[in-house]
């Protein structure tokens, strides 16, 4: 990024690499305050405030003109300013308006997504000698006193109660070269781009995108379109992340620099010193020059699964960044023979020192994470801890004749609604907000480690997570094998609004995310780690969590609590 800012009506990036205000008069000098203020004058004009457009229009020129205002409040008294200028005069006679007018600017830059971009290695007007932390926190305190400077010279008092709201950036990125590309020449359109060092939130993080839902699945093509795409190494981020066992290097444009930093929450990040030169396992190019619909492809010479999002609105959808980098891993889990899985899993210790590893599985808004949340409710003293391994998407391999499963993500993408009330408040300081005041509000919070994931368990209960019927028996087991495969196998459940799916639908193992692109192959393998289960005598049946039936979202999952731990009760050691 060689811009000292980058700014939209949705967000501001600032490098403070190539440019760090240290001054109150240096904030209020910069082109960016200049660009920032132009916007809010022209938001403020499609606004109904007229008190505060008339006041705007005692200048001829409100840009240029209040910038100045504030540099002169900065050092002179309001006396001394509107002796200077007429104009002032009238405006800082109006002072209960003028003071609306500073209080609605610095309300409406708070409201943008403000983040900062800083290089392990400055060039000029750097700030090399502060650290990366040191840098937000300074820039922040330096918003801050701009901003109480203006409004207590204006409001004629000092104040008496200070929030120290996070008034500079909401988070910041350090940033690095991978020159990686060297040794893979079909991928030297990737190289000089940025790799994302260190990254800084300051809760609570809010975004908003163009979309709140996620809809079909991923395609495969079987041409590179990836190495003849032009892609200005400006314009990108490429964050580094585990995903379970695949190192994806996911690089995303800057416009969706909200779904990029959302990522830090959700998937295990890798250190450029893990990584320096290293080829991945996975690419994903979010926001790339293409046309039509997101897809997938697999570099058989490299051994790089390669997605592809299109740049525009219709992707503006962090489910969009999450779901992809899950088929790419599960696909590529697919040829070497283990069964992606679609659901949650929890390693539970019971109180009287009971051991036993749980699996749910379903697809979006099937109760999975609902009723194992209810589970350690139910439970209380009961459980002493439930360990998760995958809250979303996992992996099973079998290893010594046993079914283990893995983890791929370090955190939870999860509905606001379906969780319990308050918990998300619970979490405001680590978790991170997407669109919390529509539908399909999620909240993406880390609910694990990286070495807890892969740490490998083996399965002892598991479960196809049946949303919609009423049965009076909330848990029902499987005879074998076979029966076991066609409920598994067929996915059903009603929709919940995750999606742009409507009523009762089914998708293949209720997992649109490489199982259903390859049904012939992973047919195979539901056969092989079912029979698996069975010989090995494990708990395989169905449980009703009444999610999708109005009314039954929070009893539904808490009847499936009390029965699953009736089971777990039952175990011994």
């Amino acid at each position: 990024m060689e811009e000292n800012f980058v700014l939209n009506e949705k967000s501001v990036i600032l490098n403070f690499s190539l440019n760090y205000c240290k001054t109150e008069s240096e904030v209020i000098s910069s082109e960016t305050f200049r660009r920032v203020w132009e916007i809010y004058l022209k938001a403020l004009s499609r606004t109904k405030n007229e008190k505060l457009i008339s006041l705007v229009r005692i200048v001829r020129d409100p840009v240029k003109q209040f910038i100045n205002l504030y540099k002169l409040l900065l050092s002179f008294s309001i006396r001394e300013i509107m002796e200077m200028s007429d104009s002032y005069k009238r405006i800082l006679s109006n002072h209960e308006t003028f003071y609306e007018l500073i209080e609605d600017f610095y309300d409406y830059w708070r409201h943008l997504e403000r983040y900062a971009v800083m290089r392990s290695q400055g060039v000029k007007n750097s700030i090399q000698s502060l650290n990366f932390i040191d840098a937000s926190s300074d820039f922040t305190a330096l918003i801050l006193k701009v901003y109480r400077t203006i409004c207590q010279k204006v409001y004629g008092t000092a104040f008496h109660i200070y929030r120290q709201l996070a008034a500079g950036v909401n988070a910041s990125i350090e940033i690095c070269d991978n020159p990686w590309t060297e040794s893979y020449p079909e991928y030297e359109n990737l190289a000089n781009m940025s790799f994302i060092n260190y990254v800084l939130i300051r809760p609570t993080f809010i975004a908003y995108s163009s979309k709140n839902t996620r809809n079909g699945r991923y395609f495969e093509v079987f041409e590179n379109e990836l190495s003849k795409l032009d892609l200005n190494p400006n314009d990108w981020f490429c964050y580094p992340a585990h995903v379970g066992s695949s190192l994806a290097y996911v690089y995303f444009h800057r416009d969706y620099m909200s779904h990029g930093v959302a990522l830090s929450n959700l998937f295990e990040f890798v250190h450029i010193d893990e990584i320096y030169k290293r080829k991945p396992d996975i690419i994903y190019v979010f926001g790339a020059p293409v046309e039509g619909e997101s897809r997938f492809y697999f570099d058989k010479k490299n051994d790089i699964y390669i997605g592809l999002a299109p740049y525009g609105k219709e992707i503006d959808y962090f489910g969009y960044m999450k779901k992809m980098l899950l088929t790419l891993h599960n696909v590529k889990m697919i040829s070497q023979g283990h069964l992606p899985i679609h659901g949650a899993c929890v390693n539970i210790t019971m109180k009287n020192g009971t051991k036993k590893t749980l699996v749910m599985i379903g697809d979006s808004g099937a109760g999975k994470s609902e009723s194992l949340e209810a589970l350690r409710t139910v439970a209380g003293k009961n459980i002493v801890s439930m360990r998760t391994i995958f809250d979303d998407m996992g992996t099973f391999k079998i290893e010594n004749g046993k079914v283990i499963a893995y983890g791929t993500e370090i955190g939870a993408f999860v509905r606001l609604d379906d969780l319990e009330n308050g918990y998300a408040y619970k979490e405001m300081d680590r978790a991170i907000f997407l669109n919390p005041d529509k539908v399909n509000a999620r909240i993406v919070l880390p609910v694990a480690t990286y070495p807890q994931i892969m740490k490998g368990y083996e399965v002892d209960m598991i479960f196809y997570a049946n949303n919609y019927e009423t049965d009076s028996q909330v848990i029902a087991n499987f005879k074998d094998a076979k029966e076991a495969i066609r409920v598994f196998r067929q996915g059903a459940r009603v929709a919940k609004g995750t999606t742009s799916e409507k009523g009762l639908v089914t998708s293949y193992f209720a997992n649109p995310f490489g199982p259903a692109q390859k049904e012939e192959e992973c047919d195979i393998l539901l056969n092989k780690y079912f029979e698996t289960l069975f010989e090995t005598k494990k708990h395989v049946g169905e449980i009703r969590t009444r999610l999708a039936i109005p009314g039954q979202e929070h009893e539904g999952p808490k009847a499936v609590a009390k029965e699953l731990y009736k089971e777990l009760d039952k175990l011994k050691k």
